[in-house]
């Protein structure tokens, strides 16, 4: 065999080699690819995880705990004594049976270092809030949709005609709900003004509005739910809960 031969026949035999070799290198492109798929998966998984349970288990923990203070400051500090509305430590306890979510404990405020803490808050601002004590105005009140805490995550099972509690050392408010609106800006503040306009009210009175991030698991638009006080009631020595609490 010539050396020209030999030349030729490794030529031949090049082509052969070279699919092959390129083959393997695309299999290990795509394995690699693969495998950093999969470990992007795992941390978007365990930050899912996160967010939606273990910021509630957190947040339901931090609440359980202030609420205990709350209610033994109450204790204590007798019929006349202070507490009667603390707003350093929360004013009060929201009970919406519809929502299924307990008694939640009121702070000021509406910040997320508040909310986070599985509490509700009451605006200080865009639009300051109003007390449910005042003799007319509007208490408005955010609290998340999911995680940390999501204590407004059944907002939209709320209906007219439905009770919404708020206790405080010695009263009960006892709204009805009256209005919805399911979607509308976060920047639309004129929800929360003393005679809510855009819920059908002209006059003043005594209202009630939660707010909520919706859709769910988003924060794009608020959810708006509104209630008008219906009455009070004292609060007895047993802390017996009105009627529509039972």
């Amino acid at each position: 065999m010539t050396a020209t031969d030999h030349e030729q026949d490794i030529d031949r035999s090049t082509p052969s080699r070279r699919p092959r070799r390129v083959r393997g290198a695309i299999a290990s492109v795509i394995s690699v690819f693969g495998e950093l798929l999969i470990t992007a998966g795992l941390i978007l998984g365990l930050f899912v995880v996160y967010s939606l349970w273990w910021t509630n288990v957190l947040a339901d923990r931090a609440s359980h705990k202030q609420s205990d203070e709350v209610r033994k400051h109450w204790a204590s500090s007798g019929p006349k004594g202070p507490g009667k509305l603390d707003t350093k430590d929360g004013i009060g306890f929201l009970h919406v049976p519809a929502m299924k979510n307990g008694e939640v404990l009121v702070k000021q405020g509406t910040e997320d270092t508040i909310l986070n803490e599985g509490v509700a808050g009451y605006y200080t601002k865009p639009v300051k809030s109003e007390l449910p004590q005042d003799k007319k105005g509007n208490f408005t009140l955010a609290a998340h949709r999911d995680g940390h805490g999501a204590k407004f995550h059944n907002i939209d099972k709320l209906q007219d005609g439905d009770p919404i509690v708020f206790e405080t050392k010695d009263t009960w408010y006892i709204y009805k709900v009256y209005a919805t609106l399911p979607q509308t800006s976060k920047y639309n503040v004129d929800v929360l003004d003393e005679v809510p306009k855009e819920s059908g009210k002209h006059k003043a009175g005594r209202y009630i509005t939660l707010t909520t991030c919706t859709p769910v698991y988003t924060s794009d638009y608020r959810y708006i739910v509104w209630g008008e006080l219906e009455r009070t009631e004292k609060v007895d020595a047993d802390r017996t809960p009105p009627p529509e609490l039972r």
